[in-house]
């Protein structure tokens, strides 16, 4: 048996990868948007720790979120690997390992939420500190999964770049999805490496939120759409140069 050979049809991978990022992306609006920013816009340290345990329902839903993300982030890495290793296996396994990375840090930046709602339902652990205490603990767990996860999207950054040059490689997939995507792929380690850099990074945090959301929505969105429309029909996946090749003479008798 040749186990360099997968099993596994770029068809089927397409369908993983765009029903994958469908799902992502209805799940980090949820967690993002109606989770995540309503708790750490609150305010202060005691308006967010209220913020939480008024919707404990609310913050468990965004973690389930998250953590089913998480998953679907290995599956799709997996996919986009089986479907444009025809454009160039070794960095179709570049392109994976650094989604992979990301994903770990967003496993790692999700052990907060977990000690968040510890603080707030476990009264032994709670017992020790006062409510201001408490209070700027939950505050220090939620900025630390925003750290987390900041360190792992300068790794996903990298990944949209990878990602973006194998579909310029391909002569199947629209050139200008690829042109998205390294476009959001430096946006996001730009957003990461300014968050470092930059004293009073807040004063311009909604231009780099633009910078990154709007390549990086439409590249991903076009993609998953593509790759379902479209992905789905073709095998194998050609580069350019292969299409341009000229065929041999004694090919052509």
């Amino acid at each position: 048996m040749d186990i360099s050979k997968s099993d596994y049809s770029p068809r089927a991978a397409a369908k993983v990868a765009g029903w994958g990022y469908v799902a992502i992306f209805v799940l980090a609006i949820f967690a993002n948007f109606f989770v995540l920013t309503p708790v750490m816009g609150a305010g202060d340290p005691a308006a967010t720790a209220n913020e939480i345990a008024d919707g404990l329902g609310m913050f468990r839903a965004g973690l389930v979120s998250f953590l089913i993300v998480f998953v679907l982030d290995v599956a799709i890495a997996w996919a986009l690997f089986i479907f444009f290793r025809g454009v160039g296996r070794d960095l179709s396994l570049l392109t994976a390992w650094f989604r992979l990375v990301y994903t770990v840090f967003l496993g790692i930046a999700l052990v907060s939420f977990f000690l968040v709602l510890q603080l707030l339902s476990d009264e032994v652990v709670r017992r020790p500190f006062e409510s201001g205490q408490v209070d700027a603990q939950i505050t220090v767990l939620l900025d630390a999964f925003n750290y987390a996860w900041l360190i792992g999207l300068a790794c996903f950054g990298v990944h949209l770049a990878l990602l973006g040059y194998l579909v310029l490689r391909s002569v199947n997939v629209p050139s200008v999805i690829g042109v998205l995507l390294i476009a959001a792929g430096f946006a996001y380690a730009l957003d990461t490496l300014s968050h470092a850099v930059l004293a009073n990074y807040e004063d311009y945090e909604a231009i780099f939120t633009a910078i990154v959301t709007i390549p990086a929505v439409l590249g991903e969105m076009s993609l998953a759409i593509w790759l379902l429309l479209r992905g789905t029909r073709i095998e194998p996946l050609a580069t350019r140069t292969e299409r341009s090749a000229p065929t041999p003479v004694g090919a052509r008798a």
